[in-house]
């Protein structure tokens, strides 16, 4: 029985390293607005600490498939935390060093753009993502996510060639209230490595690409064929009917040339009998 519990919980490590291979080390995730979930990479995506404290949680989008995203991980594009203010959440930092924040998006409610506008904004500070309208990015039911690179170094944040001093093992990281709607987000994790590090959502399809599925003629495959199939009626028009023609009857008949003959025999032969009686 023991063995069997190790081999099982062996057989879990080993799916969970090769399953998560390739990242950095993930620090924080959290499931905003949702149950835990561990996702496709290995990742496991905590229940949100927000529930009950700070906004609301919606799984509206449980109503669409969620585009770019694997059916297992709907679930992390359909729930969302939003609030009619400001909110954020603080990730813990593990000392010096690069890390990656990647804030997961999708857009289940409008159908337009320029509606929900909001930027997101790291201590307090410097603002990382700027009038992010979800739609705009990426339209309705279709996963986004934004990708964070900064650094750690001596108690201070960089982004971007931007620094800020941290107050703590913590950096906070806000949705701010705008104009256009409430700030939300779907789900977020943060990696201690690089962007290289970090899965990336499949590429939007492109226009040429949808295109280009729409079946077309080719003029270099037809067009010889409409040719010839041209050729082939002009060719059905003027061609004579196969084989010898069929004779002209009244053309061999020679009857009506030799008739002023007959008519001169008959004529002659009384004639030639009264001169025998002479």
């Amino acid at each position: 029985m023991a063995s069997n519990t190790y081999y099982h919980s062996l057989i879990i490590i080993l799916t969970y390293l090769a399953t998560t291979y390739g990242l950095g080390e993930v620090i924080y995730a959290v499931n905003a607005g949702g149950d835990a979930h561990i996702d496709v990479y290995g990742v496991r995506y905590e229940k949100d600490p927000l529930t009950g404290k700070v906004g609301t949680a919606s799984d509206f989008g449980k109503q669409l498939v969620i585009g770019r995203v694997p059916p297992g991980d709907q679930v992390l594009y359909q729930t969302e935390r939003y609030h009619h203010s400001t909110f954020g959440y603080e990730i813990p930092l593990k000392g010096d060093g690069d890390y990656v924040l990647v804030l997961k998006f999708s857009e289940v409610y409008f159908n337009a753009l320029d509606q929900k506008v909001f930027d997101v904004v790291m201590n307090n500070d410097i603002t990382v993502v700027p009038a992010l309208d979800i739609f705009g990015r990426v339209g309705r039911g279709v996963a986004h996510d934004e990708y964070v690179p900064f650094t750690i170094l001596s108690n201070t944040l960089i982004v971007g060639g931007q620094e800020s001093p941290l107050r703590s093992s913590k950096v906070k990281v806000d949705f701010v209230k705008g104009y256009k709607d409430n700030p939300k987000v779907n789900a977020i994790f943060v990696i201690k490595g690089r962007l290289d590090d970090v899965p990336k959502l499949p590429p939007l399809p492109r226009e040429e690409d949808l295109d280009s599925d729409v079946e077309e003629p080719r003029p270099s495959a037809n067009l010889p064929n409409s040719n010839n199939q041209n050729n082939k009626q002009s060719q059905t028009m003027k061609r004579r009917p196969s084989g010898p023609r069929t004779p002209d009857p009244y053309a061999l008949d020679d009857t009506s040339s030799m008739l002023p003959v007959f008519v001169a025999i008959g004529a002659a032969i009384p004639i030639l009998f009264c001169l025998c009686k002479l």
